[in-house]
């Protein structure tokens, strides 16, 4: 494979840099952030470009900080998401809403940028190095251009799918996909499920009002998804779909990559790979997290998976 693009939502960073924002909290003994460490490991894996996609406000800022350092090491693209881009016939229905529409409306604002088989990851999210070595062989080696099934061409698409003990934090709950997976390892379902913390042996969260009793070895996905560009035309028509479907009083609900590709799996229109990695997630959800992340950094430093001076080998 010539070429394939990690796409890193970071549309979420709040409007000014510095103290609280979680994104861009140091977490390396040179000052790295949580996205340098997946930078990193991707780049390793075998990707070549790198995708942000920020808000147009934050541009400045953020290729001053961020930007300009990857920029040394492989090619560098921006995608925007804002509020406002969508569709013509739907400006102005929602005045009063103020959040962009979901991680769906991030990846759809790639169309034209990525023109390759791409992985899409969350910017304060530390994955492991197992997930972008399957993720990059799987595009690299399976993926095609499209497989006819009864007619019409079928997405092809994979997934790194974790283990929910390694997904959870000791300082609050938290939100998953909850997968079903057959014995092929393809994914046959995806429930989105809230508030998910560690009870007495298992877990529990909240899914469409329900409380829910979850294994603690269920397989997750943590939105790390490696996609076909021909994805983004179906995000493309997808997301006008989901907007008819709000009235004017909609101000929170969002377009979500688990829920758009679970349909899509349920429709027969995609299937999902799910690749499995045992890999602990951690990331700065809550602010007390951070310690617990600075010390599993110092940790993989001193067992030699990453050098202290992260960028060194590609000085």
């Amino acid at each position: 494979m010539k070429s394939a693009t990690l796409v890193i939502m970071a549309a979420g960073i709040g409007s000014r840099f510095g103290g609280g924002i979680k994104q861009l909290e140091p977490v390396g003994p040179n000052g790295e952030i949580i996205m340098d460490y997946s930078i990193h490991d991707a780049l390793e894996a075998g990707f070549n470009k790198v995708v942000f996609v920020i808000r147009k406000n934050l541009e400045k800022d953020f290729k001053e900080i961020i930007g300009k350092r990857i920029e040394k090491i492989t090619d560098v693209a921006y995608a925007y998401q804002e509020l406002e881009d969508i569709p013509e016939k739907f400006k102005g229905k929602w005045p009063d809403r103020v959040k962009p529409w979901g991680t769906g409306q991030a990846i759809l604002s790639c169309k034209g940028i990525v023109k390759e088989p791409f992985l899409v990851i969350n910017a304060d999210d530390y994955y492991g190095k197992e997930a972008y070595r399957i993720i990059y062989e799987y595009l690299a080696k399976e993926q095609e251009a499209g497989k006819e099934e009864s007619g019409r061409a079928v997405l092809d698409i994979c997934m790194a799918g974790f283990v929910l003990q390694n997904t959870l934090s000791s300082n609050g709950t938290v939100t998953r996909g909850i997968c079903s997976v057959d014995e092929d390892h393809m994914l046959t379902d995806i429930e989105e499920t809230y508030d998910i913390a560690e009870e007495d042996g298992y877990a529990k969260g909240q899914c469409a009002g329900v409380t829910k009793k979850l294994p603690l070895d269920s397989s997750v996905s943590m939105n790390m998804w490696g996609l076909p560009v021909r994805f983004l035309e179906n995000l493309e028509s997808g997301f006008e779909e989901f907007l008819s479907g709000l009235d004017e009083k909609e101000l929170k609900a969002e377009y979500l990559l688990p829920q758009i590709i679970g349909g899509l799996v349920q429709n027969h229109a995609a299937r999902v790979k799910v690749l499995p990695s045992h890999d602990k997630w951690f990331g700065v959800t809550y602010k007390e997290d951070k310690g617990a992340v600075v010390e599993a950094i110092r940790n993989l430093i001193d067992r030699g998976v990453y050098p202290a001076r992260l960028f060194e080998a590609y000085r």
